[in-house]
């Protein structure tokens, strides 16, 4: 810590954890989807977070894409850049959860270690990691981004699950393989997972 640093001092409010939590009904919390581009990330969180704010519940969806247009900007794709991209979104969601949202993460996250550091932000039961499994060969038929083919080309280096490594999560919460699980499917595990039932259409 800096000579500044060490004069910063942490403000309590006079709202508690508690008190947000009591009033929107239900514990603040994460939801982390983990998987290579292409595997379905964020179209299922998308999804459960829209069935969960159907139900009342307050949610907030954080997606790669949308971090790295703003508060991310500056960082790259090397392995430290990735690290503190998590760094930052691990804080972020730790600042949602302590307003007692439920906060969808949808990130790639390739490293166990960089989703572990997340992890400990958190205390135990409020961190859930849902491993989107999809085959690799899958991810690059379906393609949406265009991202594989750039890869390919030689466009974009270090593109995870080509020339840099994604490493699987060991004991996930929650594993949803999206290359045989239809969409409806995937939203209703997540749903049971938080012991959540389906809204009624």
């Amino acid at each position: 810590m800096d000579a500044e640093g060490k004069y910063v001092i942490r403000h309590d409010g006079l709202v508690t954890k508690h008190d947000r939590e009591t009033l929107n009904g239900h514990k603040g919390m994460v939801l982390w989807f983990t998987g290579l581009s292409g595997s379905g990330k964020s179209t299922i969180a998308s999804h459960v977070e829209k069935a969960l704010f159907d139900l009342g519940m307050r949610t907030y969806l954080l997606d790669g894409d949308t971090l790295r247009c703003g508060l991310n900007r500056d960082l790259g794709f090397s392995a430290r850049d990735r690290k503190e991209n998590l760094r930052r979104i691990g804080e972020v969601a730790k600042l949602f959860v302590d307003a007692g949202i439920i906060t969808l993460c949808a990130f790639i996250s390739p490293y166990r270690s960089d989703r572990e550091n997340v992890r400990r932000l958190f205390p135990d039961g409020t961190f859930l990691e849902i491993y989107v499994k999809c085959d690799l060969e899958e991810c690059m038929r379906r393609d949406p981004k265009g991202l594989y083919k750039k890869a390919r080309q030689g466009l974009i280096k270090g593109f995870t699950g080509l020339d840099a490594p994604y490493e699987e999560p060991l004991h996930p919460d929650l594993i949803i393989d999206t290359t045989t699980t239809p969409l409806n499917t995937a939203v209703s595990s997540v749903l049971t997972l938080l012991g959540v039932s389906p809204p009624t259409v």
